[in-house]
């Protein structure tokens, strides 16, 4: 795990108990910093309290889908910690189903979670960072957004995400006057729950696509999302970066 800095600061972290989300709370605590996990799966989210003890980390139960809830239960956690250094949006949703076959209700549910969602998100703590003159917010994306799906995800899918980069170099231009920072981490394969039930044709398939010929660690895709919220980042806003084994050389 690379360690970096976030003493004194308290960090949202969307899907936090999940893997690459829980490889972010290990390297906030493992930097002394405060994680809020933002999860529907609370006992998840508690066994990383219980790890790791309530004064590293918070749990926060919320339907990431529904904005009104994200505003409500946001706001109570701004009132609660005073202060939110940092936001990471990591939690989504994958859709596989052809365009032609996409119905209404597929296309709401991936929007309302991998692009509402995050829009509630990054909106409900905006302003309390920018009344401290501070904020590092990184989402987490997909090459998906880059190539019109075709990986893990379809057409939903990657419109969803297109529109979270867009959304994502739009914050950081409204927010660099002050000093909040706003970036993208785009990872492709990576062995986390959604893919761990992938069978083996299109594993190796998508592999065959990847010059590294492996799926990512959490860790991996985490170690740039980490790197994004530290201080190590200041000069960086805007950035949609790649974790993808080299599948997109930009």
């Amino acid at each position: 795990m690379i360690s970096m800095d976030y003493s004194g600061k308290n960090y949202i972290v969307t899907g936090g108990a999940g893997g690459i989300g829980g490889a972010v709370v290990d390297g906030i605590v493992a930097g002394n910093g405060h994680a809020i996990i933002v999860d529907i799966n609370e006992t998840a989210a508690r066994k990383y309290q219980e790890k790791y003890g309530k004064d590293k980390v918070s749990v926060a139960n919320v339907n990431l889908a529904d904005p009104a809830e994200i505003r409500e239960k946001f706001g109570k956690l701004v009132e609660e910690f005073g202060q939110i250094h940092g936001l990471i949006c990591v939690a989504g949703v994958v859709s596989t189903p052809k365009f032609e076959d996409v119905t209404q209700e597929e296309w709401d549910r991936v929007i309302a979670i991998n692009l509402t969602g995050v829009y509630a998100s990054i909106q409900s703590v905006f302003t309390n960072m920018k009344e401290h003159n501070y904020g590092r917010i990184v989402v987490v994306s997909s090459v998906a957004a880059q190539v019109g799906g075709g990986l893990l995800g379809t057409s939903v899918y990657a419109a969803s995400k297109g529109g979270v980069n867009s959304l994502i170099k739009a914050v950081a231009k409204e927010g660099g006057p002050f000093n909040v920072a706003c970036c993208g981490v785009c990872p492709a394969y990576t062995k986390t729950a959604i893919t761990a039930n992938m069978d083996m044709d299109r594993h190796n398939r998508i592999l065959s696509q990847i010059p590294l010929g492996r799926p990512a660690d959490p860790q991996e895709i985490a170690n740039l999302i980490l790197f994004y919220a530290s201080d190590l980042a200041s000069f960086v806003t805007g950035e949609i970066g790649n974790a993808d084994g080299g599948l997109r050389m930009d």
